[in-house]
């Protein structure tokens, strides 16, 4: 699948890091990346509306802790998906009455608009679930010979599917660690989140699916000994983050909503295709809201990004206003929060506007500083918000450096991806 253009990154003089992230599993502050090489798998979208403010926020999330890596000089290989088939897609292509393939295909093609817009690096690898599909079906069978997933012959309540194929989430004794979670947790979200606990023929309420199979009216691939079907969610990113960045890999990140079931399961299946390994760090976003509650398609309370940029809202606006609040806290979209990061931007465009300026040093320092801990956006905006006020109010010519200016817009746009 195609992706979008990548953003020129301005060099910028030093490094940064080491990058450190809140880990959701532990709560720890660690080294998102200790090596040389760093990689990260983040959940893509699920192409049946356009891009709300709650994927804009993720996204640009991840985006910060790439440009981070970057300026620490290390290796970095990114991978995502797009869930291109799904119940929720063809629910949504059955009502509107649009393929189901037209449908994604749109969607997608205003998503990477969306990304190319908003500055965010574009993925290594970008693969879409239906492409997936013959890994996919190879890993479920695999899964399926070692004992780790069994067939389910009694058909469901709509009287398909026997031949569903599902985990069998007591083969992993680690299953649980990703969310931290009890049961009661777990089996409340569950069934609210997609999954089927009520299915008969499961071992395990919480099983989850690996490989639905065909229902007429549905689409459907070719599984060889698992018959006609398509993959479960969780298994496409698992076989996905596997085949694109190899086990184990530095971060798994997405909304806090994903940390269960979609993460649990999906790094329960990476560890049983690949002796244990998974992602070695999960790091979740919060969630935005509107009038008092997420922001969500279910619920139909978006803030697009198109619409926005349809209405001559800058992009770059945009981002600012998603970088005013710290990725992993919940947040509300008001037009006053965008006013405010449109009044940013016209007065940072300003500060740069000159040959010279304050000092930047100690301002580039304070951005990479605010960054490394854990991807602090807000104390990052707050340090470029004092070089513009300094240099906005004037400073002595004595205290003037030729250049400054081009220093920091070259900061802000290599760290925070917001072109001056």
């Amino acid at each position: 699948m195609l992706t979008w253009p990548a953003p020129q990154i301005p060099q910028l003089p030093g490094q940064g890091g080491p990058v450190r992230v809140r880990d959701t599993s532990t709560g720890d502050l660690v080294v998102a990346a200790p090596g040389a090489d760093a990689t990260l798998y983040v959940c893509g979208i699920t192409p049946y509306d356009a891009t709300h403010m709650g994927h804009a926020a993720t996204y640009v999330a991840f985006d910060l802790l790439v440009r981070g890596w970057l300026d620490e000089g290390k290796r970095v290989r990114y991978a995502s998906n797009v869930t291109d088939v799904d119940d929720p897609l063809l629910e949504r292509a059955e009502a509107t009455g649009v393929d189901w393939r037209d449908l994604a295909a749109d969607q997608t093609a205003l998503y990477l608009e969306d990304m190319t817009a908003l500055g965010v690096v574009p993925p290594d690898v970008y693969t879409g679930a239906v492409e997936s599909v013959p890994d996919v079906a190879a890993a479920v069978r695999a899964l399926v010979a070692s004992g780790g997933a069994y067939v389910v012959g009694a058909p469901d309540a709509t009287g398909a599917g026997s031949g569903d194929v599902y985990a069998d989430l007591s083969a992993d004794p680690d299953f649980g660690r990703v969310a931290g979670f009890d049961r009661a947790q777990m089996s409340a979200l569950f069934g609210e989140r997609g999954g089927d606990p009520d299915r008969p023929g499961k071992r395990d309420p919480l099983d989850p699916l690996l490989w639905r199979a065909a229902r007429p009216g549905e689409p459907s691939w070719d599984g060889g000994d698992l018959g006609p079907g398509r993959p479960g969610w969780h298994i496409e990113c698992a076989v996905i983050a596997r085949d694109g960045l190899g086990l184990p890999f530095d971060v798994q990140g997405g909304g806090s909503d994903l940390r269960f079931p979609h993460h649990e399961m999906s790094t329960s299946h990476a560890r049983l295709l690949d002796s244990g390994h998974g992602a070695r760090t999960h790091v979740h976003t919060g969630m935005v809201g509107l009038d008092g509650e997420k922001m969500s398609k279910s619920l139909g309370n978006l803030v697009l990004v198109s619409r926005l940029r349809e209405q001559g809202v800058d992009a770059m606006a945009v981002r600012l206003a998603i970088l005013d609040h710290h990725y992993a806290t919940d947040w509300e979209w008001t037009d006053e929060v965008l006013r405010t990061a449109q009044a940013r931007l016209e007065r940072w465009r300003a500060a740069v506007s000159g040959n010279g300026g304050p000092d930047p040093d100690s301002t580039l320092a304070a951005v990479r500083a605010a960054l490394a801990e854990d991807l602090d956006a807000p104390r990052a905006l707050r340090a470029v918000d004092a070089w513009a006020e300094r240099s906005l109010t004037g400073v002595a010519d004595a205290d003037t450096v030729e250049g400054a200016p081009g220093v920091i817009a070259r900061a802000v746009n290599a760290l925070l991806g917001v072109r001056l």
